[in-house]
């Protein structure tokens, strides 16, 4: 057999038809991709450039030397991260108050989605999504001040009524007891609405013919709800809860700065908020990228782990 008559087969061939129908297609959408241009160049400049700054948590970084002048220290930082005084304790915090929020706030969107989806008048139906996700749209700056008033020992509301039937007033951004209960409960506050639509778009999506099979077999809407709608939203709940559970060591940093002080630090101070202290305010740029690099390493591991538990345990992975 000679060599062009190899080459002939090898052009005939499945794999190298469906690379030139891959090629083709490519070509025929090329200024899409040129469309989308902007965007790889975002991710470059914004997200993978500035990974080369990571060394610098491997350094005794000085703004004078620069990144690649200053003295390598290897560990050195991480060293300090964990036998500090201060790391554990905020980690701590950090991961209860996350774990509050994922605890009560991934279910709350779901039941709010379902709930709207069983209104049947449009109006009150359309008010209610407008009313439950526009806060969604305020600043944490805007929100937190307005929440402080509304808590306020003198003048805010509840304490108002509290006065008024002969109790005490509470001062809640000042107390210990209920810090952590009014950081996770504004964040419900604030995202329930807006993560509902990605479950209303799924519930919009479902057979319609099952609802109607269900209406002739006499089956009530709560029994409709646990048999048809819950499993139906399976895959966008898996999907969602694996993204989440990165969030696990995250934290929302404008929302625990707006309203942290001094009174209620010691279960208040989150891992966001301690590397702007030690990064920003003391100038302690190294050991603010050890503890940075620290969480998002976490942050992979739980994501990945909780892809693995997913494939395994059901169908709906991310990857």
């Amino acid at each position: 057999m000679t060599t062009t008559t190899i080459e002939a087969k090898k052009t005939h061939s499945p794999e190298h038809l469906k690379r030139r129908l891959l090629i083709k297609k490519y070509l025929d959408h090329k200024y899409f991709f040129i469309m989308l241009c902007p965007v790889f160049a975002y991710y470059v400049v914004f997200h993978y450039a500035p990974i080369y700054g990571v060394i610098i948590a491997f350094k005794d970084y000085k703004i004078a030397k620069g990144i690649s002048g200053s003295p390598w220290v290897g560990l050195d930082n991480f060293k300090e991260l964990f036998t500090g005084l201060y790391f554990l304790p905020v980690l701590k915090n950090t991961l209860i108050i996350n774990f509050y929020k994922l605890l009560f706030g991934f279910p709350a969107p779901i039941l709010l989605a379902i709930l709207i989806n069983e209104v049947r008048l449009p109006i009150f139906k359309k008010t209610v999504q407008t009313i439950t996700y526009l806060p969604y749209f305020l600043s944490w700056i805007v929100l937190s001040g307005i929440i402080i008033e509304f808590l306020s020992p003198s003048r805010g509301p509840i304490n108002i009524i509290l006065s008024m039937l002969g109790m005490k007033p509470i001062f809640f951004m000042a107390s210990a007891d209920w810090f952590r209960s009014i950081l996770v409960s504004t964040e419900i506050w604030k995202t329930v609405g807006f993560n509902a639509i990605i479950y209303l778009a799924a519930i919009a999506g479902i057979n319609q013919e099952m609802y109607d099979a269900a209406d002739v077999d006499g089956v009530s809407r709560i029994k409709k709800i646990w048999y048809i709608t819950l499993p139906s939203l399976t895959p966008v709940i898996v999907i969602l809860l694996i993204l989440t559970s990165g969030q696990i060591i995250n934290d929302d940093f404008d929302q625990v700065y707006n309203m942290l002080n001094s009174k209620v630090s010691s279960v208040g101070e989150v891992i966001g908020t301690y590397t702007y202290s030690e990064g920003i305010q003391k100038m302690n740029y190294s050991y603010a990228a050890a503890v940075g690099l620290f969480k998002n390493v976490i942050a992979l591991i739980v994501v990945l782990t909780a892809n693995f538990l997913a494939k395994r345990f059901s169908d709906e992975t991310i990857f």
